[in-house]
C-alpha cells in the first residue's frame, strides 16, 4: 500500500500546566498543603511567604518587561544553546496527569521485629533460632502462618540452605506460640483461640469449658448451634453463656494489636468549620488553606535590571530566561492556591446549604439524598472537580468532625413518592437490629417487611446489601443466648 499525505482537522482538549497544578492542589488536604507549599518554596526561589505589598504590581511590571522584550526582539529560543539538546533539560518519563506520590517513612518497630527480640529469651540452638526467625518472617498481618509447613521446609532448603523436617518446624513453632501476644503463630482461627484460652485457664471452670468448646465443638460454635453444644457437653444454658462470653473476649487477630501499636496516630485537621449563630449557619475555612504568598522582590528587581541593560551576553540572556520562568511559575502557584481556596469555599457552601437541616439538628435522618452531580450543577463546576474537593477533606460541626464524603448518598423513593437518602434507611436498619430480640434476630425478609411497613419499598437483596455495608452479620450470626 502506497503512503499518502492528507490534511485533517480534529478537536482536542488539552490541560494547561496551571489546570493540572490546580487539580492536584484541590485533592490535597490541609495537613499536606503546608508541605506542598514548603516544597514549592524550596524549588522556586522566586516564591516567598508573606503578604504582597502592592496588589497587581507584578502584573504591571510584567507588562513593562514584555514591551521591552518586544523592542529587543526577545525570543526564548534564541537563548537556548544549540549545542545542548532539549531532552537534557526536560523529563518525559511520566504523563502530564500523573500524581507525584511521596513514599512515607515508617517509624517504630514492626511486630515481626518485636517478636524476634523476644526470641532471645527462648533457649534455642543456632539452627532453631534461624528457623524461628524465618517463621516469624512468614507471619501475616494478623499473626498467622498460613503457609504449609511442608512448603516452608522446601524454602529453607533452597533459600537458606537449611535442611530440616516438618517435625522440627513444629517444635520451633511451639516456641513462637509462647511469645506475646498470645495466639501468635497459629495456623487457623481455632488454633489461635485455643492458644489464648490455654494461657487464661488458671483453674477456672468456665474457661476450661470454653477451651473444650473450642477444641471439640468449634464448628458448632461458629454456626451458633448452641443446642447441640449443650446436649453433647451436658452443660446448662447458663454455663454455655458464660463460656461464650469468655471466648468472645479473645483476639482473633493478635498480630494486629502489635501492628497497630507500632503505628503513629493520624491527626485530622478540619478543612472547614460550620457554626450556628441564632439559627443561621456560618462557614469558615481553615486559615492554612489561605497562606500568604508573594513573588520575590529581589527576583523582580533582577529581571528589571536585565531588561534595562544594554545588549545582553549569552549568559545574561540565559539568566534572564531563568528568572522569567521562575517568576511566572511563582505567579502560577499563587493563583492556583487562590483558586483552590475559592473552589473549596464555594463547594462547601453549596453542601452546607443543601444539607442545612442536618447541620442545624445533627439528625442523620435529616440528610437529603445528594450526589456529586447535584453540587456540580449548583456551583457550575465539573463532577471530577467536586470529587477532588470531597476527597480527604473534613468539616468540623457542633456534632462532630466528618469527612465530606459522609454527606453524599443515593436517593430512595417512598410510597408517597418522596425522595429520601439511603442513609436514613440504613439508620432505621441499625436501630431495628439494635432493638431486636437477640435470641431470635430479625432475618433480612423481616427487615424488608419492617421497612415496607414504614413506607420504604425495598427488596430483600437490597436490605442484605445495606446490612453488609453497615458490617452487620446475618441473623444467624447475631444470635445470642
Amino acid at each position: 500500500m502506497a503512503l499518502k499525505q492528507s490534511l485533517s482537522q480534529r478537536l482536542e482538549q488539552k490541560l494547561s500546566p496551571q489546570q493540572i497544578q490546580l487539580m492536584k492542589l484541590l485533592q490535597v488536604p490541609t495537613m499536606e498543603l503546608d508541605q506542598r507549599i514548603k516544597q514549592e518554596i524550596e524549588e522556586n526561589p522566586a516564591l516567598e511567604e508573606g503578604k504582597e505589598e502592592v496588589e497587581d504590581e507584578f502584573e504591571q511590571q510584567e507588562e513593562e518587561y514584555d514591551e521591552q522584550d518586544d523592542e529587543q526582539d526577545f525570543d526564548i529560543e534564541d537563548y537556548l544553546s544549540d549545542d545542548e539538546p532539549s531532552y537534557k533539560t526536560s523529563v518525559s518519563n511520566k504523563g502530564k496527569d500523573d500524581d507525584e506520590k511521596a513514599v512515607p517513612l515508617s517509624s517504630g518497630k514492626s511486630f515481626q521485629e518485636r517478636l524476634a527480640n523476644q526470641l532471645n529469651l527462648q533457649q534455642l540452638t543456632e539452627k532453631e533460632a534461624l528457623i524461628a526467625t524465618y517463621l516469624i518472617g512468614n507471619l501475616d498481618d494478623a499473626g498467622y502462618i498460613e503457609r504449609e509447613l511442608e512448603a516452608i521446609v522446601d524454602d529453607l532448603a533452597f533459600s537458606q540452605n537449611v535442611m530440616t523436617t516438618e517435625e522440627e518446624l513444629e517444635d520451633v513453632l511451639k516456641h513462637i506460640q509462647k511469645l506475646d501476644p498470645a495466639g501468635i503463630g497459629a495456623r487457623n482461627l481455632q488454633e489461635c483461640l485455643i492458644l489464648q484460652m490455654g494461657r487464661k485457664l488458671d483453674g477456672d471452670i468456665t474457661r476450661y469449658t470454653a477451651l473444650k468448646i473450642l477444641e471439640n465443638h468449634f464448628e458448632a460454635f461458629t454456626k451458633k448451634h448452641y443446642k447441640k453444644i449443650i446436649q453433647k457437653m451436658e452443660i446448662s444454658e447458663e454455663d454455655l453463656k458464660d463460656a461464650v462470653q469468655e471466648i468472645i473476649r479473645l483476639n482473633p487477630k493478635p498480630g494486629g494489636s502489635l501492628k497497630e501499636s507500632s503505628k503513629s496516630l493520624q491527626q485530622i485537621v478540619p478543612d472547614f468549620q460550620i457554626t450556628e449563630i441564632e439559627g443561621e449557619l456560618q462557614l469558615s475555612i481553615n486559615g492554612r488553606n489561605a497562606p500568604e504568598l508573594k513573588v520575590s522582590r529581589g527576583y523582580e528587581n533582577m529581571l528589571r535590571n536585565y531588561s534595562e541593560g544594554a545588549k545582553l551576553k549569552k549568559t545574561d540572556k540565559e539568566a534572564m530566561t531563568f528568572v522569567k520562568q521562575k517568576l511566572e511559575s511563582a505567579k502560577w502557584f499563587i493563583d492556583a492556591i487562590r483558586q483552590r481556596q475559592n473552589t473549596l469555599f464555594t463547594t462547601m457552601t453549596a453542601i452546607m446549604n443543601y444539607q442545612k437541616d442536618y447541620f442545624l439538628t445533627g439528625d442523620e435522618t435529616m440528610l437529603q439524598p445528594m450526589i456529586l452531580k447535584d453540587i456540580a450543577e449548583i456551583v457550575d463546576l465539573d463532577i471530577s472537580t467536586i470529587s477532588r474537593v470531597a476527597n480527604s477533606k473534613y468539616v468540623q460541626t457542633q456534632y462532630g468532625t466528618f469527612s465530606l464524603k459522609h454527606f453524599f448518598s443515593e436517593s430512595l423513593s417512598t410510597d408517597t413518592g418522596e425522595e429520601v437518602s439511603t442513609r436514613k434507611v440504613k439508620q432505621i436498619l441499625t436501630e431495628a437490629i439494635d432493638d431486636e430480640e437477640k435470641r431470635k434476630p430479625l432475618t433480612d425478609e423481616k427487615l424488608a417487611q419492617l421497612l415496607k411497613d414504614k413506607g420504604f419499598n425495598i427488596a430483600r437483596r437490597t436490605v442484605a446489601k445495606y446490612r453488609e455495608q453497615l458490617n452487620i452479620p446475618v441473623a444467624r450470626l447475631r444470635k445470642e443466648l
